[in-house]
């Protein structure tokens, strides 16, 4: 007989960005640099293949992960696209804009116009489905940052509007001025950074249907090596991981993707195996038990 707090808690749920169905592992392109075209094309066809339909990326990669140039990972994904056309259609499309190396943030409606344009030059296509403001900028009335967002919907060259790394203030600032939804709001979450769950991000997804893409859900790769990681934490992912039959990352996303908010989980893997086992992810079996236990281990003490 199932006790409470056994139930399963099913990771593989549907996901929606602004009514628009993607998978609840997302590709991020961060480390897809170079000039490469065949393997790039072998990745993101495996992306999709494995529903990760949520193809991610922004200007500014293309500085890391081997990269040299600002644009570099728009400028190799747009090159996939006029090769394969077909392509196009079977993902959503996003990007983001606002960071400029040095400056650091820029989101006046100038910047952002000019930004925009430039990523559809570099990604080859008339439109991007998903545009979010990459940080936010505190020195752009979030009265201008809306209303060039709202006449890039208007344009049709972006789809929908969305943000990455905002404040539950920053948020609502916008969205005071925003016409178009705000249908998506990106930042990191993994059991290394817990402050979504405590700081009312995750409620306020749910509350307003918002999508939340979490970014770094392996915590840059140390939730998988275990470096750094506290070691009951690590105990206790060791012990699912082998009671499900899958490695650490796995149990990490699966984590990742149990919140009723319906995360979708940003991976930054590039090789085609480690893919097919983040997807695996979606069918861990871990329970309200499990997960509340992970919390404790992460955090270090008993939930009150």
């Amino acid at each position: 007989m199932t006790q409470y707090g056994d139930e399963n808690l099913v990771q593989g749920k549907p996901r929606m960005i602004g009514g628009k169905p993607v998978g609840a592992l997302a590709f991020g392109c961060w480390r897809l640099v170079g000039d490469n075209v065949a393997d790039a094309t072998a990745r993101i066809e495996t992306a999709l293949e494995l529903g990760l339909t949520l193809i991610d990326n922004a200007d500014v990669y293309g500085l890391d992960w081997g990269g040299q140039a600002f644009g570099e990972s728009e400028t190799l994904l747009g090159k996939v696209l006029a090769a394969n056309p077909h392509l196009r259609d079977k993902m959503v499309l996003a990007s983001k804009g606002g960071i400029i190396p040095g400056l650091p943030y820029h989101a006046g409606a100038d910047y952002l116009n000019s930004a925009v344009n430039a990523s559809l030059a570099r990604l080859q296509t008339e439109h991007i489905d998903l545009y979010q403001i990459h940080r936010p900028d505190m020195f752009a009335h979030p009265a201008e940052t809306a209303a060039a967002l709202d006449g890039l919907v208007a344009a049709g060259k972006i789809g929908m509007v969305g943000i990455s790394n905002y404040t539950q203030a920053q948020e609502d600032a916008l969205r005071h001025f925003l016409k178009a939804p705000l249908v998506s709001l990106q930042s990191e979450y993994s059991l290394l950074r817990l402050d979504m769950l405590r700081d009312g991000t995750l409620d306020r997804c749910m509350g307003s249907d918002t999508a939340f893409l979490a970014w770094s859900p392996l915590a840059g790769g140390r939730l998988a090596s275990g470096d750094g990681v506290p070691p009951a934490l690590l105990e206790k992912i060791d012990a699912l991981a082998a009671r499900e039959k899958t490695d650490r990352a796995g149990i990490a996303l699966a984590f990742a993707l149990a919140h009723p908010a319906r995360p979708i989980a940003i991976i930054g893997s590039q090789n085609p195996a480690r893919m097919r086992a983040a997807a695996a992810a979606q069918h861990i079996t871990l329970t309200r038990r499990d997960i509340y236990a992970l919390i404790e281990a992460a955090e270090g003490v008993p939930l009150p």
